[in-house]
């Protein structure tokens, strides 16, 4: 049997049901690793191509799982391997309702996903090379890079709190405060 990213595509498509698919219920066989890689700005690449047709992107990104710091695309019949340069999806956009702890942030991804940052969705910043790197987790382990315009809207909505003791800066969402820096570290 070869797998291939049409393969995998019309597999997807016979088993597609109403909303994203059950790949956390699908287990098949791994069927080793596809050419496919999705970069750092969220361009998905087939043998070293560019995909440009958005409903195929979308249709391979409801059908990714991550396994620890592994990526697969899965069937209910196929699992193969991927790469992943930094986080499988790209955040480029949000909507800010409401002020202070009740305020809820609204992101949207590249590929047409839409999540609150919750308790169950948070946002996570790291620092490398001393610049941030922000996240927001999609689903099931999926994290999504904040691209940089949205994190600038998003500090704009930051604000400095007390936690255990230290002044943090960060937003709120959904009633849980997400800290993108300790407050001394903003001088």
């Amino acid at each position: 049997m070869s797998v291939s990213a049409e393969s995998i595509a019309s597999a997807v498509k016979a088993a597609k049901t109403r909303g994203l698919p059950p790949v956390d219920k699908w287990n098949p066989p791994f069927c080793g690793d596809l050419d496919m890689r999705i970069a750092r700005d969220g361009t998905w690449f087939y043998l070293g191509t560019p995909i440009g047709r958005a409903p195929l992107v979308r249709l391979f990104s409801t059908v990714l799982k991550r396994e620890g710091d592994k990526f697969f695309l899965v069937t209910p019949v196929e699992k193969v391997g991927i790469t992943v340069d930094d986080a499988p999806f790209l955040a480029v956009d949000f909507e800010v309702e409401g002020t202070g702890p009740a305020q809820k942030l609204t992101f949207q991804t590249s590929v047409g996903d839409t999540v609150a940052a919750d308790a169950d969705h948070p946002i996570r910043v790291e620092t490398r090379d001393g610049e941030p790197a922000p996240y927001v987790e999609v689903r099931a382990g999926l994290e999504a890079l904040i691209d940089r315009k949205s994190f600038f809207r998003l500090v704009d909505h930051g604000v400095t709190e007390e936690i255990d003791g230290e002044d943090v800066f960060g937003v709120w969402s959904a009633g849980t405060f997400f800290e993108i820096a300790k407050a001394t570290d903003l001088a």
